[in-house]
């Protein structure tokens, strides 16, 4: 991503604090369930960031104040630093947006929040669990209930930044109408006859195809640490259609992630594909910021993306037209669920800030109706916002892959299932060394339930009281 007025931070830390001081209990919660994705209307042509003519003026005039807001590489997007520019011209604070590279993100916010140290604004995943054990919110954050915005939020995706009651992030992220799927290349599968796949074997057959034709099958970026995981707890859907309640059983401490068959094969199937070559020979290497550069020349087929990607690759590459490409879910285990995830990347405010007050504005500035379509309008991955009265920008394409998943959806397991997400980058170095040999598939879902077992002790979680 380009980035305009920003500090690039790049801290190496050793040790992965995994619990925030004073976390609570994580709540046993079922899974969500997602609402029906937005119906298409036709969105406005991108516009220039708007003016601040009717927004309302602050209560106290500010000049030369700075206030920081420190996120993951790629949660803070060039449409949301344009508005903090008109935001600065209406206002006078100036927003300094530090962008951390995603494998070290949360090591640095856990250190920097333990030490006291934290940005005035901080970027964190949303979700019940991650807001008590990564950032321990009641202590770190500030209750944002009263905010004008608050009951304008998507009730399922304000759920997954409350705590007690209170809710403690904006999550400005197109969490509900931009889903990580399969992105195909419809004129490679025009080429060779090839169909959605409806089974894992309809999707090896693709890959073999595909192989022996010399197009790489599917590219995927393991060098981030994070993106391969998504083969695993975004089949949540599937794994609750084949165990129904597994999620709860999970988050009671009454089953085990080691002990489920289907999570074993989706792992070991991933391991297959990785096998036989359908990643690439330089998998291990490639990153995902180079994901619209290696699916502009038709030389790969597929990747996993959010639905928003083919917008992102018209943007970078106008020859390649968004309608290029068609969706369809991860097939592993024979999966035919849509996955959808509340949770999101979201906006905290620190409790020990000295400009929270500052930083409402802005979080209040970014939320007029406006702002939020020009950020929608402006982000080639967002394909709308969950707050009332945003309006979507689906392609014809996305709105048919929607309706054909209309009544065949659930809530991925990172969210669904508590002290999953916490040990993300954790679970993507497990799976690199199932890769490479050195853990089997069920070795990897023995150390999940390891760390899991792990956190929930440190959390006091009387489901895992001895």
């Amino acid at each position: 991503m380009k980035i305009s007025n920003v500090s690039l931070v790049a801290l190496v830390l050793v040790a992965l604090l995994l619990i925030a001081c004073g976390g609570g209990a994580a709540p046993t919660q079922a899974p969500a369930q997602p609402t029906t994705a937005p119906v298409a209307t036709n969105a406005p042509a991108p516009t220039n960031a708007p003016a601040p003519t009717n927004a309302p003026a602050p209560t106290t005039a500010k000049s030369n104040v700075t206030i920081t807001y420190m996120a993951s590489q790629d949660w803070i997007t060039d449409a949301e630093q344009e508005l903090g520019k008109k935001f600065e011209e209406q206002t006078g604070i100036h927003v300094d947006y530090q962008i951390i590279p995603s494998d070290q993100y949360f090591n640095v916010l856990q250190t920097k929040l333990n030490a006291g140290e934290a940005t005035d604004i901080f970027g964190g995943q949303s979700g019940v669990t991650d807001l008590k054990l990564q950032y321990n919110v009641e202590k770190n954050a500030v209750d944002l209930s009263a905010e004008p915005w608050a009951k304008q939020e998507d009730p399922l995706v304000a759920a997954q930044a409350t705590v007690n009651g209170k809710l403690y992030g904006l999550t400005y992220w197109d969490t509900l109408g931009n889903v990580w799927a399969v992105n195909y290349n419809k004129d490679i599968f025009n080429k060779y006859n090839l169909s959605v796949p409806k089974t894992y074997a309809d999707f090896k057959a693709i890959c073999q195809t595909l192989l022996k034709n010399n197009i790489q099958p599917l590219f995927e970026p393991v060098s981030d640490g994070w993106h391969h995981v998504l083969w695993f707890p975004e089949l949540g859907p599937r794994y609750e259609q084949v165990t129904p309640g597994l999620a709860d059983q999970l988050n009671d401490n009454k089953a085990k992630f080691a002990d489920n068959p289907t999570m074993l094969d989706d792992l070991t199937q991933l391991k297959e594909l990785y096998d036989l070559g359908c990643f690439g020979k330089n998998a291990l290497s490639d990153a995902y910021a180079d994901r619209t550069k290696m699916m502009s020349d038709g030389k790969i087929a597929m990747t996993v993306m959010s639905t928003g990607f083919p917008q992102e690759v018209e943007k970078d590459y106008p020859n390649v037209k968004a309608d290029t490409w068609g969706f369809f879910v991860m097939p592993l285990a024979d999966n035919q669920l849509l996955n959808v995830n509340p949770a999101g990347p979201t906006k905290f405010i620190y409790s020990g800030s000295k400009h929270i007050d500052e930083a409402k504005q802005y979080l209040n500035f970014l939320m007029q109706p406006e702002n939020m379509q020009y950020y929608i309008d402006n982000s080639p991955r967002a394909n709308t916002l969950p707050f009332t009265g945003a309006k979507n920008k689906f392609t014809p394409e996305l709105q048919a892959f929607f309706d054909a998943y209309k009544d065949k959806r659930g809530t991925v397991y990172q969210t669904a299932v508590n002290y999953v997400n916490p040990q993300w980058i954790d679970i993507g170095k497990d799976i690199v060394g199932m890769f490479s040999g050195t853990l089997t598939p069920k070795q990897v879902l023995e150390t999940i339930d390891q760390r899991r077992a792990d956190m929930a002790k440190a959390a006091k979680d009387p489901a895992w009281a001895q």
